[in-house]
């Protein structure tokens, strides 16, 4: 039976994969400050330390003993990292360190998550792992850091690693009610209230949105490429450390009204679109070339957007009945 550590296991992604994780049948331990993840979102079966990962001793007490970590805890807004750029630098850059220095002692193979934000306004539309790295926010400077270093701890110290460059990740679990959190949470949630979508600019900027549940596929993929190859133990680590990088994406373009008028479908109506001014340096196009990961991690086809996004409605569903009951 494998055994992992999940950083970051009490939020959104992270406890997807720590359902799926001990689903099937691994044991988990999650590292988790709570700062945004949630006690409730985790099963029975997961062990939770509350700690910050960015403390070294922490982090490398909560990865002794198991096969395999998944470092997914992060401050993730570009927005917290402006208002904040040493504190976030910290948990981001700093905890990612940490984590690859107890994988170093402990003899660990990570799988971390990167981001689509390295690239900043890349010109050349879909996105490929080869495109320039060129941030345009402390968190993706971050990000592009933690890849770097990475680097370092698979050709230095023998860490094996992947990192995985998530696009818009979307799905349940997603806080509607939090200013940083996905577009398509804060769009369902403005409609069921109902009140107008609100757009920056005219809406037209086009987004790469993934199902979480592509997410967790493509994270337990890469940890089969260089640790523990399921939850019965099977190690497949390559005789040579690796440090790849790979997209999670779909590969299809949808513009922010689009996205609306989606979601409306979905609720019966139509959107009433409020434009908002343009964010400085937003970037107008962002989608992503999935063809490397699914070649290196066997992936299939991508959730279609209808579909995710009816498991997102199914879930505010299900929050509006325990409301009021």
């Amino acid at each position: 039976m494998a055994r992992f550590l999940v950083t970051g296991g009490a939020g959104f992604i992270g406890s997807h994969l720590v359902d799926a994780l001990a689903g099937a049948g691994a044991k988990v331990r999650v590292l988790d400050d709570l700062s945004t993840g949630r006690r409730e979102n985790l099963p029975a079966a997961a062990r939770l330390i509350v700690g910050d990962v960015a403390d070294p001793g922490t982090v490398r007490a909560a990865m002794a003993g198991v096969d395999g970590c998944f470092h997914l805890a992060a401050i993730a807004s570009v927005a917290r990292a402006a208002e904040d750029w040493l504190g976030t630098h910290r948990v981001n850059l700093g905890g990612t360190i940490a984590v690859l220095d107890a994988a170093r002692a402990r003899g660990v193979p990570v799988v971390y998550a990167s981001s689509a934000a390295v690239y900043g306004d890349c010109p050349d539309q879909p996105i490929t792992e080869t495109a320039p790295t060129r941030p345009l926010s402390a968190y993706g400077a971050d990000k592009l850091g933690g890849e770097l270093h990475a680097a370092v701890a698979a050709r230095v110290f023998g860490v094996a690693n992947v990192g995985l460059r998530f696009f818009n990740v979307y799905g349940p679990r997603q806080d509607p009610g939090s200013p940083y959190s996905g577009v398509i949470s804060i769009f369902a949630g403005q409609l069921r209230r109902g009140e107008p979508v609100e757009v920056f600019g005219d809406g037209g900027q086009t987004r790469d949105f993934v199902a979480v549940a592509d997410v967790v596929a493509a994270l337990r993929a890469a940890m089969g490429r260089i640790g523990p190859g399921d939850a019965a133990g099977r190690i497949t680590t390559p005789a040579v450390p690796q440090a790849l990088v790979f997209n999670v994406c779909t590969g299809i373009a949808t513009s922010i009204r689009a996205l609306a008028a989606e979601l409306a479908a979905l609720e019966g109506g139509t959107a009433v679109i409020r434009e908002g001014p343009a964010r400085p340096g937003d970037i107008r196009h962002s989608v992503g070339c999935p063809d490397a990961a699914r070649a290196a991690l066997g992936l299939g086809p991508p959730m279609p957007l209808r579909a995710g996004l009816a498991g997102v409605r199914a879930w505010l569903d299900a929050g509006l009945r325990l409301e009021r009951t």
